[in-house]
């Protein structure tokens, strides 16, 4: 059996794991504009107005031990309306925030949009360079780039601990030309391109598991207001042959719904998915104004006591799903205060008008309270320099080859498949 996964994520593999608590946690957020906000100066305060001198050891400090980083083809070749500056994240300017990243000690989640601009359920548009192509042309160019872009995060220092293919996918990806009159989307009731999209996402997690056997796959939707589109989609994978681990969600209360509509999207899953970790790979709330383009009733007001009450009710709730170990807050190191930036959607961690954390950072770093310190997470390269191992009987057995845990340096070391 060739060992694909080496303890990345403490949880044995085993189909009743999920009725029992998490072993460990991740929790951080998407921090993709982390340079942009440095650059223009940006102050970062703690939780007492002081400033922070760097960001990432400090949040590090914090409780936090895992960052999201997306990752667009060519976003400068993108010509569309609805053109966006941040979305500039290519992989030049990834590269050193992902080694930066690492080298804090977190691990990181990368995020293939495959897109020049946002992927998203509205918008799924080919990369300009891959416009023209057949299916079978864009499924080798998926595995290329995907290659590509692997190599150079190693040659970096920057491995990946967690790939997303293909962002909000719960239609499809790389429908066509930006505007396209005819995308090749997926619904559910139709089987129309849900072959196409297998065949996509198959080609770039080859590509992850050749580059990143230690790295655990991510499959990212949004349709928690939807259980059976949720479902459906989970359901095609299988069928599918699609080769993941985890199932990320996003989910925002001003788009999707209250508590209770995540509670029963997660209850749906993990029974009909019990051998799926969960991740919430996308979460947030505004502290302080209305999120634009809104259409639901919010249970908690716009203020950072309501943030933070969400930040309460969201780790309560989570915590109660021993397959639930991941919690991101997307777009949480927004902050203007001493700069003339903006933004659209603003609802971080920071408070804008004078630099400090909002009470919901500390929130959000609790949901990794807990965390088993006697089993150590390692990287493929860490295990690779593993020199004796043991069997919990305390009998030497050879480098392993199935999952289990295992001792080894003296600590325990848990290896999933």
């Amino acid at each position: 059996m060739k060992l694909r996964k080496l303890l990345l994520f403490p949880l044995l593999a085993v189909a009743t794991v999920f009725s029992s608590p998490a072993e460990y946690r991740y929790v951080g957020g998407d921090i993709s504009l982390l340079p942009e906000y440095e650059s223009a100066g940006a102050q970062y305060k703690d939780h007492d107005g002081q400033p922070v001198a760097e960001l990432l050891p400090w949040l590090h400090k914090q409780g936090m031990n895992a960052m999201r980083v997306r990752l667009f083809v060519n976003p400068s070749e993108y010509t569309g309306s609805d053109k966006d500056a941040n979305a500039c994240q290519d992989l030049d300017y990834i590269l050193p925030l992902c080694k930066r990243i690492k080298e804090a000690g977190f691990a990181l989640l990368l995020d293939f949009h495959y897109s020049d601009t946002w992927a998203d359920p509205a918008k799924q548009w080919t990369p300009k360079a891959w416009e023209g192509l057949s299916d079978e042309a864009l499924c080798r160019q998926v595995y290329d780039y995907t290659t590509q872009c692997l190599e150079k995060l190693k040659e970096a220092g920057a491995t990946p601990d967690f790939i997303q293919p293909g962002n909000e996918i719960s239609y499809g990806m790389l429908w066509g030309p930006a505007g396209t009159s005819a995308p090749k989307k997926t619904f559910m009731g139709s089987q129309a391109n849900w072959q196409r999209l297998g065949d996509l996402l198959n080609n770039a997690i080859k590509a992850c598991h050749e580059q990143c056997p230690a790295a655990a796959i991510v499959l990212h939707t949004e349709r928690v207001a939807q259980p059976d589109v949720q479902a459906n989609f989970y359901n095609e994978m299988k069928r599918l042959g699609v080769d993941y681990d985890i199932i990320g969600l996003s989910y925002y209360p001003y788009f999707h719904g209250d508590m209770n509509v995540l509670k029963d999207a997660l209850d749906s899953l993990t029974t009909l998915f019990p051998d799926k970790r969960i991740m919430i790979v996308e979460t947030g709330y505004s502290y302080k104004w209305e999120v634009p383009g809104t259409d639901q009733k919010v249970d908690y007001p716009y203020s950072e006591e309501g943030q933070n009450q969400f930040a309460e009710d969201l780790v309560s709730l989570l915590r109660k799903y021993g397959n639930v170990d991941g919690l991101f807050w997307w777009w949480m190191e927004y902050n203007a205060f001493n700069t003339s930036l903006s933004g659209w959607y603003n609802a971080p961690l920071f408070d804008s008008t004078t630099g400090k954390a909002t009470a919901a950072l500390k929130t959000i770093c609790s949901f990794a309270d807990g965390n088993d310190s006697s089993v150590d997470p390692v990287t493929g390269e860490e295990a690779d320099r593993e020199e004796q191992w043991y069997n919990m009987q305390g009998l030497p057995v050879a480098k392993p080859t199935s999952p289990g845990l295992y001792i080894s340096r003296h600590k325990k070391i848990l290896i999933t498949r």
